[in-house]
């Protein structure tokens, strides 16, 4: 039992990638406000449209935008307090808190350097070292990447700490409340090393970025096929953030303020008035890329497999693939769709990859502009249609359709040529392992418990936006067979002790139901 609960890299780095959902998921959401209220308000719609040119309706355009920054603006704070709060697991309000803490902290004693130093006050020094204001502090601008150091670093010592025993004298500060305290010393000695070491740290990720920048148009490419490879291993996360948060994804001026990062950017443009028409640098790694597989591609899939499905099985595959396509076109979220395939055909998956790459590259070789983070239909429609035509909204349709028809070309061929298992095409289903769910998710969570060796077998337990993520004591004790048969689209065992079950959208309510059967099981 004692192998279980050690923490393999592979397994830090899946749940450090869980932990970046919490605050992009605020953003994305931010992200909607920021790109309504900006639009809705400008000089153009209020010439086109001139019923929304008043001033209760223009307040409230405001207002959404003004809310719509709040992520932008704290996202730093934001990864630094979620990633100790997803990385813990006891006492998570006091790892988050910590996680403030400690961020604080950080940059309190940078600024106690620079004052030292003579740095603050010092306009040339000031701006050799990035000198801005972090939470009401003059500090060095260390960004997400400075966010997530101290979130990883207060998620380690909220482990270790969060049960320390001090003398009875000082038995008020043992335990939990010991955890803020130790990380506001520990940050506190670190915030005096980062402006030595952080120069070689942006160094690092500059020069990541200026990689990426050489390869043109092959860098999209890059990106949106890695993405895919990666998300299968569910660390597509890391990839990602680093693009979209970091000088990896670009740097530039945008209102007078220096702005690192693909997202970061397209958002300082979407709020800067003096924006006629956003960088197709920093949008070419942003939602645009995803919209031809995702608003084409995967639906080609969905109805390849469908007309390849065995006629009497087509009405049980019929909602399972239509909800899959829903999912991805209106929320953006794909594993639904790509965990039918991926484990039955890999090359195909592949194929996917590669495809997805590509429309990152055609996208930004047109020249179209749709920022955000999710490529569905509502980003069409809020960062496409709504900017006006400067976005070239109007080339996604055509894409999405070549893209369709090559998915579903190439995945009826595959499957028909290959004779892949895709959903439907067995022979026989396994309705005797199946009964009818009764529980608010819709998924038999009891059955679904059973299949994973009970509660007894669950070492630790969460979810991201689409899967069960556990340790488990026992690896053969899954039934991969009964988990199918009963709602899961697919198992990923990661080594011994380490797996995720792909439930789909509702798989938050399927975890709930679990920890809540759990206790029962285990008294």
């Amino acid at each position: 039992m004692t192998a279980t609960k050690k923490t393999t890299l592979w397994e830090f780095f899946q749940s450090l990638g869980k932990t970046f959902m919490l605050p992009v998921a605020l953003l994305a959401f931010s992200g909607i406000l920021l790109g309504v209220g900006s639009s809705l308000s400008s000089q153009a719609v209020k010439e086109s449209l001139p019923f929304l040119d008043n001033t209760l309706l223009q307040l409230l355009f405001l207002w959404m935008t003004k809310i719509g920054l709040v992520a932008f603006i704290y996202l730093p704070v934001m990864f630094a307090v979620a990633i100790p709060l997803g990385l813990a697991r006891e006492e998570k309000g006091v790892a988050a808190f910590a996680g403030f803490v400690g961020y604080a902290a950080l940059n309190l004693s940078i600024n106690f350097y620079l004052t030292v130093n003579g740095v603050l006050g010092n306009a040339e020094l000031e701006k050799a070292y990035g000198v801005k204001s972090i939470i009401g502090t003059d500090s060095i601008d260390t960004g997400i990447l400075g966010a997530v150091i101290v979130g990883i670093l207060v998620a380690k010592l909220h482990a270790r700490f969060y049960t320390f025993k001090m003398p009875d004298a000082l038995a008020f500060f043992g335990g939990a409340r010991f955890v803020p305290i130790i990380t506001a010393l520990v940050l506190g000695l670190v915030g005096l090393v980062v402006p030595l070491v952080w120069p070689y740290f942006a160094a690092g990720i500059n020069g990541v970025g200026f990689a990426i920048s050489q390869s043109g148009p092959f860098g999209p490419f890059l990106f949106g096929a890695g993405e895919r490879f990666l998300l299968p291993f569910g660390l597509h996360h890391i990839l990602v953030a680093l693009v979209r948060f970091t000088e990896a994804g670009g740097t530039m001026q945008v209102c007078g303020e220096t702005v690192s990062g693909a997202l970061n950017i397209f958002y300082s443009e979407l709020a800067c008035a003096d924006t006629t028409q956003f960088s197709s640098s920093a949008t070419s790694f942003l939602s645009q890329g995803k919209m031809p597989a995702f608003l084409g591609g995967l639906p080609g899939a969905a109805l390849a497999m469908y007309h390849c499905a065995r006629p009497e099985n087509r009405s049980k595959v019929k909602a399972l693939l239509l909800s899959g396509v829903v999912a991805c076109v209106v929320g953006g979220i794909t594993e639904p769709l790509e965990f039918l395939f991926l484990f039955v055909a890999p090359a195909l998956y592949a194929v996917h990859a590669v495809l997805t790459g590509l429309g990152f590259m055609v996208m930004g070789l047109l020249g179209v502009t749709i920022g955000n983070t999710d490529g569905n239909i509502i980003d069409f429609l809020i960062f496409g249609v709504l900017q006006g035509t400067a976005t070239k909204w109007y080339l996604v349709p055509a894409v999405a359709a070549a893209w369709f028809a090559m998915y579903y070309a190439t995945f009826r061929f595959a499957i028909t040529r290959f004779n892949l298992k895709t959903p439907g095409r067995e022979v026989e289903t396994k309705e005797a392992a199946i009964k009818q769910a009764t529980t608010a998710s819709g998924y038999n969570s009891d059955v679904i418990l059973e299949a994973l060796g009970g509660a007894e077998n669950i070492v630790s337990l969460d979810n991201c936006i689409t899967r069960l993520r556990m340790s488990v004591a026992d690896m053969s004790k899954v039934d991969d067979a009964t988990l199918k048969a009963n709602g899961a689209l697919g198992v990923v065992k990661l080594d011994e002790h380490n797996l995720q079950v792909v439930i789909g959208p509702q798989v938050h309510l399927v975890k709930n139901e679990i920890q809540h059967m759990m206790p029962a099981h285990q008294g």
